[in-house]
């Protein structure tokens, strides 16, 4: 039922194509008919006998050829063959601007189509992505929208050919009905044997799409997994999959090809042998009429010879509607929407937040299971303020998180932004005040700069400069081969981990959000990348609403508030020093991370290793020399600004200096703090070697 409700809504989209392509090929067949009429008296005149004179012509004949009565005897022929080549090219351009019409109708069908496709999964929530392979759905939108159209046009064409059969069904009605009773019953004979290939078509359709559908799915996820793929060395048993695959796509073309190829032989062997049945049976009926009966079945003929072509052109395009019925099917499922989730889009546009976001009893559990992941959420977030969400896995924080952008609604209570449930206001503008910079940075296969302003195209060029320069990001993209127009790849392969994630928070930068979430997206970085990207973050979420999920506490040891989720409910909300003190959930997770960093630094009893104490000696000295001479070189710069430098640009260039040297007298007071850390906690050593005391 829905299938046919797509064909039908689809080709009505566009009722003057349709118009034109149906009214057309009615004209078509008109003119043929007229034609094939015409033919008859001039082989009757070539024969030598006078078509006008006949008294044994059947009706519709003379009335055509009454038409020609008052020509002179010997420019009747000419004039009725010049008849003749004009109603043929008369129906030839018909035929040739019907095609036109059906192949721009097709066009746009498949333009309608793939647009409705798009709009669906733009619009759709992203439960929806999580129980669908992305690779069927492209298959769903090329291939099987391909297959659709054809159907479509195929249907289009069906009608076409069934008034031309019509028309010429009525001339044969005309001409004797007796003969055509005839050839209702042979050639209805053929139409039930066509049937059966009617039927092995569309199951061999149903064949062809399965395959297809598989073999769109695998490659895509080949390709997207090919890292993986290739450190496993499974690039062999990849292949031999997909060859199978590829082999078995191979046999159902065949064999719908076997079904189509052989239409074409079987109805010309079929017909010729229902027309030689026909004149049979007709010469036995008027086996009393010989002479009538010779006319009648010349012309009788001539029109069923000129019909007999289109009825297999009717039973052809049967079979190839049949193929295709299957890739209708998954057409018309992809583009329901009573079957798939959609967000409510809310109407109240956004205003910037005022005093803050509260979690109100929030419960949740995830499309098609009854487990819940959030049981009673409450947590308030005051504007400008950083909540962290720390927890072990499973516990909930990203579920959470990914509440607040709207990605899924709870399945009982709310989230109120200033008192007003989330769900009311406007989805779109709501979203483009929010920032989100995770752990899994997805990159466009475009330039740097597309990237960078996907969030806000509408940034200037000082805009977009200075967000990439407060994302540490400036100067490795400045190096880049074409800079800003460089092209970075598949997600940014051609980037590192730390250069992806700083063009994630510099586009966070340029769309400038009211509101950011962060996922940890330090933590899979090297020591020199952490530090950059932290600093950055911590540029990002200054004076800003932030909710952060926590992996490591040492990110958020600085954070307005610490929630603690556990099996899904919250254990206990604090700062760290008060959180710490309470010696409940946040205490025992800081003691693991204390406990696995001091094994890092350990020979994994507790005891710091012998030869460990001379390395972290000799690497605070360093650091130490490193930042008295930055001291003392930033010490130097500002008496230069305040005593000595009147130039405005100057004072401004030796300030950027300085600030540069501050950024790296950060980076050094942050690389003393990770050496000391392990020495604070570290049992000592039980060796000759000199001892660090616990505090």
């Amino acid at each position: 039922m829905f299938s046919t409700r797509l064909l039908l809504q689809s080709v009505l989209k566009y009722p003057v194509l349709l118009f034109s392509t149906i009214l057309l090929g009615f004209s078509g067949a008109l003119f043929n008919g007229v034609s094939t009429l015409l033919i008859v008296p001039i082989l009757l005149e070539l024969l030598g006998q006078s078509a006008q004179d006949s008294d044994v012509l059947p009706p519709i004949l003379k009335g055509f050829i009454s038409i020609f009565d008052g020509l002179p005897e010997g420019a009747r022929l000419p004039v009725m063959a010049a008849s003749v080549v004009a109603v043929i090219v008369l129906k030839s351009v018909s035929a040739y601007a019907s095609s036109l019409s059906a192949g721009t109708l097709n066009r746009k069908l498949a333009m309608s189509l793939r647009r409705q496709g798009l709009r669906l999964l733009l619009d759709v929530d992203l439960g929806y992505f999580s129980r669908t392979k992305i690779g069927d759905l492209i298959n769903q939108l090329n291939v099987e929208v391909n297959r659709t159209t054809i159907a479509i046009r195929n249907l289009v064409r069906i009608a076409v050919v069934i008034i031309t059969i019509g028309v010429f069904l009525c001339l044969l009605l005309l001409t004797s009905w007796q003969l055509t009773l005839i050839s209702i019953v042979t050639l209805g004979s053929v139409t039930l044997l066509n049937q059966f290939i009617v039927k092995r078509s569309k199951s061999l359709g149903k064949e062809l799409s399965k395959v297809s559908k598989a073999y769109s799915s695998r490659v895509f996820e080949v390709l997207s997994g090919i890292r993986l793929v290739k450190a496993t060395a499974n690039e062999e048993r990849e292949y031999q999959y997909l060859d199978k695959i590829i082999i078995d796509r191979e046999k159902a073309e065949f064999n719908s090809q076997l079904i189509f190829a052989g239409i074409g032989p079987f109805n010309e062997i079929i017909n010729i042998l229902a027309l030689i049945l026909i004149a049979v049976l007709g010469r036995l009926a008027f086996s009393n009429q010989l002479e009538v009966f010779s006319s009648s079945l010349l012309t009788y003929l001539v029109i069923l010879f000129r019909m007999l072509p289109y009825i297999g052109q009717l039973n052809s395009q049967r079979s190839t509607l049949a193929n295709t019925s299957a890739s209708v099917e998954v057409i018309t499922a992809l583009l329901r929407r009573d079957d798939k989730p959609f967000m409510p889009r809310g109407a109240k546009p956004y205003r910037s937040l005022e005093k803050g976001i509260h979690f109100n009893q929030i419960r949740f559990s995830y499309p098609g299971h009854d487990q819940e992941v959030l049981q009673g959420i409450d947590l308030f977030l005051p504007k400008g303020e950083t909540l962290a969400l720390v927890g072990s896995s499973g516990a909930g924080k990203s579920t959470l998180a990914d509440l607040l952008p709207r990605f899924y609604d709870p399945t009982d209570g709310t989230i109120e932004l200033d008192g007003v449930d989330l769900k009311t206001i406007d989805l779109n503008s709501y979203r483009s005040n929010l920032g989100i910079v995770s752990q899994e940075t997805f990159l466009f296969n475009a330039s740097v700069r597309a990237n960078l302003l996907y969030g806000r195209p509408d940034a200037t060029e000082e805009e977009l400069m200075a967000a990439a320069k407060q994302a540490n990001a400036y100067e490795f993209i400045d190096n880049l081969p074409q800079g800003f127009d460089t092209m970075i790849g598949d997600r940014g392969v051609l980037l590192s981990g730390g250069q992806r994630q700083r063009l994630a928070i510099a586009r966070a930068l340029l769309q400038d959000p009211d509101i950011l979430i962060l996922d940890e997206a330090t933590s899979a970085l090297d020591t020199v990348s952490e530090r950059l990207v932290q600093n950055a973050i911590d540029d990002l979420s200054r004076n800003r609403t932030t909710l952060v999920i926590a992996h490591r506490l040492s990110t958020v040891y600085d954070a307005d508030q610490i929630a603690v989720l556990d099996r899904g409910k919250v254990a206990e909300v604090g700062t760290h020093m008060e959180l710490l003190e309470k010696r409940g959930a946040y205490a025992k997770l800081h003691a693991m991370q204390a406990s696995k960093n001091m094994r890092e630094h350990t020979n994994g009893s507790g005891t710091l290793v012998s030869n460990v104490l001379p390395v972290y000696r000799k690497a605070i000295g360093k650091s130490s020399y490193e930042l008295r001479s930055q001291l003392n070189s930033m010490i130097g710069l500002l008496a230069l600004i305040q005593d000595e430098v009147d130039d405005p640009f100057e004072q401004a260039e030796l300030m950027t200096h300085a600030q540069s040297i501050a950024v790296e007298l950060l980076g050094v007071v942050e690389n003393l703090e990770s050496i000391a850390k392990p020495l604070y906690k570290a049992k000592p050593a039980e060796t000759s070697s000199p001892t660090v005391s616990t505090s």
